[in-house]
């Protein structure tokens, strides 16, 4: 008994050494209050570049997809073609109505001859009233079939150019669902078409902070995919539409990209930055005052980021800190605002490696 006591001496004082050591570190910690203030912010939503201009081009016929143009990605112009249907059973129908038109004008040439003739006999009394009057008849009808001949032929002609897809307008190919040998029924989604100077970040907003959006003042855009300095960009144009959701209970906000700016593509996240909502602050006189922000920061060099987390070292009462994620706000030189995830007056690590070493 007494030499398994011994035994285990050697193995506790290494215990209480560890022990004291990592409450040693976790007291030579530096940490900072996180700071509050009450001046004027902004509050974020999230949001999604959006194409102003999109089509989803379709055909007008049916037919086999025998010719695809363009790729996913692919900057096209107006007019290009971007891909061809089968068209032979259209252009032999063409050719058809081509042939009934010559034989329908070789029939014309004979009727107003052979009307030519009627007309010089009535007028020598050789031929009734009557006959001349048949004869008239059937040089109009022969007119009438000629063009309607013709009008068959045009329809024919234009029902032929559906046969191939051109682009509407200049943009870049988002989408190319079908492949060679696919059957194009008038309607089915062919490709998908995009104007990358047109773009726009929308963003669903609550309908109580639509007041102070509405005149699009003080609003920014933040895109978090881009390097830091073309993150933030300020709209063009702000439009609130008129609509509340009755599910969510929320407005539809579009903002206008600036022309011009590269690197950008429908689908990609972003931050729409309005002006915060501001909450009536109550005097000990029950007399409500001006309305106030609180906006929480920490040091930038405080920010953990590893991978798709987010977070800070929030140092608890008993001296040891805890990753915790967070949630970013704007950036202002060297603090960085914190939306969610600490409080105001909570003490974060200064040196998030040296905190990342205490146990």
């Amino acid at each position: 008994m007494k030499n398994r006591l011994l035994a285990a001496l050697p193995g506790a004082a290494l215990t209480l050494a560890l022990v004291s050591g990592a409450h040693a570190a976790a007291d030579a910690l530096a940490t900072i209050p996180v700071a509050s203030s009450t001046a004027a912010g902004m509050t974020s939503f999230d949001a999604v570049v959006e194409a102003i201009r999109q089509s989803v081009v379709a055909a007008q016929v049916s037919g086999t997809v025998i010719e695809i143009g363009v790729r996913t990605g692919d900057a096209v112009h107006a007019g290009q073609v971007l891909l061809r249907l089968d068209a032979r059973a259209a252009e032999q129908n063409a050719e058809a109505s081509d042939a009934q038109v010559q034989a329908a004008r070789a029939s014309l040439e004979v009727a107003t001859q052979e009307y030519e003739r009627q007309q010089q006999l009535f007028q020598k009394n050789y031929i009734s009233q009557a006959a001349f009057e048949r004869a008239e008849a059937q040089f109009k009808a022969t007119q009438a079939q000629v063009s309607a001949q013709l009008a068959q032929a045009g329809v024919a002609r234009t029902q032929s150019g559906f046969f191939v897809v051109k682009a509407p307008y200049a943009g870049v190919v988002a989408e190319v669902p079908v492949a060679l040998g696919d059957m194009a029924m008038p309607g089915r989604p062919l490709i998908t078409l995009y104007d990358p100077s047109a773009l726009r970040v929308t963003a669903r907003v609550p309908q109580t902070a639509i007041d102070e959006t509405a005149s699009g003042q003080g609003t920014k855009i933040e895109l978090p995919g881009l390097s830091p300095d073309r993150q933030w960009l300020i709209p063009s144009h702000v439009q609130v539409l008129p609509t509340v959701d009755p599910g969510t209970h929320t407005v539809e906000v579009r903002m206008d990209l600036p022309h011009g700016l590269t690197g950008i593509s429908p689908g990609m996240f972003a931050r729409a930055w309005l002006p915060a909502e501001r909450l009536p602050t109550v005097s000990q006189a029950g007399v409500a005052t001006a309305p106030q922000l609180v906006r929480m920061f920490v040091p930038f060099d405080a920010i953990v980021r590893r991978a798709e987390l987010t977070a800070l070292y929030v140092v608890e009462a008993n001296g040891h800190p805890v990753l915790r994620q967070v949630r970013l706000g704007e950036r202002l030189n060297d603090r960085v605002e914190i939306l969610s995830g600490v409080s105001a007056g909570e003490r974060v690590a200064l040196d998030p490696q040296a905190a990342a070493r205490v146990r």
